[in-house]
């Protein structure tokens, strides 16, 4: 049940009737983590806590850098050298204390991805390079859990939902293969801070919609947000059946 506090915290998002109080419970009842607080971990944070996500686990191995600050809105001036995690925490805290927040502070080695993924309903990749990306989207795969995954850099992000529970669902994987580590990141290219903000809300619609049961999730698709020119591209995505990831999982 919602408390007579919580029908008044969420009366404006239970009054769509895509949600409504059925859909504030099933949020309520609903488990989430968050790889990265970073700049797409932030939004992603502050929308789900504020959305009523019952279960936050947050995972993060890195402190606050003054340079994270342009873009990363979870972390504050004074937070500069803490723990990401702990930063969060009380940021998310003092935000919404009806949610229940896990900390995940150290780097996460297969066994320990495994375990957070399969405590959780839902997994939000935000992290910043494809050797993590690769082992949480195998750790989904692997749990049966959806992945919302996201992408920033310069000008230009990336959105798409990969659901291991669909038989037509790609993962990341067939997607994107192993990728390239020679990638640049953030800190070595560059990014504007509204972008990351785009792409981590987005990340958060989708993490409602899939938790909540309403509208249409980004499974099969591909979301490309080019931010120079503020235009919006979408691509089909298919499930590749020699894939080595998910192709196990279906019987291939």
């Amino acid at each position: 049940m919602l408390s007579d506090q919580e029908l008044l915290r969420y009366s404006r998002q239970i009054l769509l009737p895509q949600i409504d109080v059925d859909g504030q419970l099933r949020l309520k009842q609903s488990r989430a983590l968050i790889v990265g607080l970073g700049g797409l971990g932030s939004p992603v944070a502050l929308y789900l806590a504020a959305a009523g996500v019952g279960e936050l686990h947050l995972a993060d191995f890195d402190s606050v850098d003054l340079t994270n600050l342009q873009r990363q809105v979870l972390h504050d001036t004074p937070s500069v050298g803490q723990s990401k995690v702990d930063s969060a925490l009380a940021r998310l805290a003092a935000l919404n204390p009806e949610v229940v927040l896990h900390p995940l502070r150290g780097a996460l080695d297969a066994d320990s991805l495994a375990a957070a993924v399969a405590a959780v309903d839902l997994v939000l990749d935000c992290s910043d390079n494809f050797a993590t990306r690769e082992a949480v989207n195998a750790a989904c795969v692997a749990a049966g859990r959806p992945l919302v995954s996201g992408a920033a850099i310069r000008l230009e992000g990336q959105l798409s939902v990969f659901d291991p529970r669909s038989e037509d669902s790609p993962c990341y994987h067939c997607l994107y293969g192993h990728g390239s580590e020679a990638e640049l990141t953030c800190s070595e290219a560059g990014v504007v801070g509204p972008l990351v903000g785009l792409v981590g809300s987005l990340q958060a619609l989708e993490a409602l919609k899939l938790l909540a049961g309403f509208g249409e999730p980004l499974v099969g698709r591909l979301l490309l947000v080019d931010a120079l020119t503020s235009r919006f591209r979408e691509l089909r995505v298919r499930r590749d059946p020699q894939c080595p990831v998910c192709g196990v999982r279906h019987g291939q």
